[in-house]
């Protein structure tokens, strides 16, 4: 697959699990957490910043806070999905 594809497809769950943070947990952070690592992600697949250098930082950047948070809450839901397809993501990304 693609590394731009993927991208696309991750920031949209991405934005989608934050609009699900704020609506049900009433979590502003959530929200703008994910649209601004999701416009970072966006212009990086849209070629507007290097795609290689940003996108694995920014994953890799994601992929710890999902880490964090997990063994925080030790629930799976919402971190443990979010760990599982930011982990996906970035093994797509690197290796297309």
């Amino acid at each position: 697959m693609r590394p731009n594809v993927v991208l696309w497809v991750y920031i949209g769950l991405l934005i989608i699990g934050g609009l699900i943070g704020y609506f049900k947990a009433k979590s502003p952070v959530s929200l703008i957490m994910s649209v601004a690592f999701g416009i970072a992600l966006a212009l990086c697949a849209a070629g507007i910043i290097a795609r290689v250098a940003v996108a694995d930082a920014l994953l890799g950047a994601l992929l710890l806070v999902f880490i964090m948070r997990l063994a925080k809450t030790r629930r799976f839901m919402p971190a443990g999905l979010m760990l599982a397809l930011t982990a996906a993501a970035l093994a797509l990304v690197i290796t297309g």
